[in-house]
């Protein structure tokens, strides 16, 4: 596996597939992209979070260049931490270790490349594959938002986990 700088061009169209389930999507997005994923919407929410925080998408791709998996990346130098967002793994592939392997790659440019302290992360309580996916790679709970987001009758908690540096 390998990590590179989402291209729009010829990637969205493979990640807009991955999740069709709204509930899932609802997940992974925490409702800042509509739904279903459209490029528009997609592009300009990129480019509004790289505005406002220097976020920068990433793709996870297998050994032959296909997109598997999908994250965004930033930091804050004021308090020298990473932050992880929209963390996917194509629908196909989960529950195959490709996540673990995906952020363990995520973590290791964030330490050896920008250099942060610590990364964090958000997760919705609900989402417990994910959440377990997260602490086998060493993040841990650090907070908990009661409430945080809604999804129909649904009321969500966001948990904020985090790793630092060993």
């Amino acid at each position: 596996m390998r990590i590179r700088q989402y291209i729009a061009k010829k990637d969205f169209d493979i990640i807009k597939k991955w999740v069709a389930d709204e509930r899932i999507f609802t997940m992974w997005s925490a409702n800042k992209f509509s739904y279903p994923l459209e490029k528009r919407n997609f592009e300009s929410v990129l480019m509004e979070l790289a505005d406002k925080y220097d976020d920068c998408p990433f793709v996870a791709t297998d050994d032959s260049g296909r997109p598997i998996g999908f994250f965004c990346y930033s930091v804050n130098y004021v308090v020298n931490e990473g932050m992880l967002k929209f963390i996917m793994v194509d629908n196909s592939m989960r529950g195959q270790g490709f996540g673990k392997e995906m952020l363990s790659l995520a973590v290791k440019y964030a330490f050896e490349i920008t250099k942060a302290d610590t990364i964090q992360l958000n997760v919705f309580s609900v989402n417990e594959p994910a959440k377990k996916c997260y602490e086998s790679i060493g993040f841990i709970e650090r907070s908990v938002a009661p409430n945080a987001i809604t999804y129909k009758n649904e009321s969500w908690d966001r948990c904020n986990m985090f790793i630092s540096k060993k």
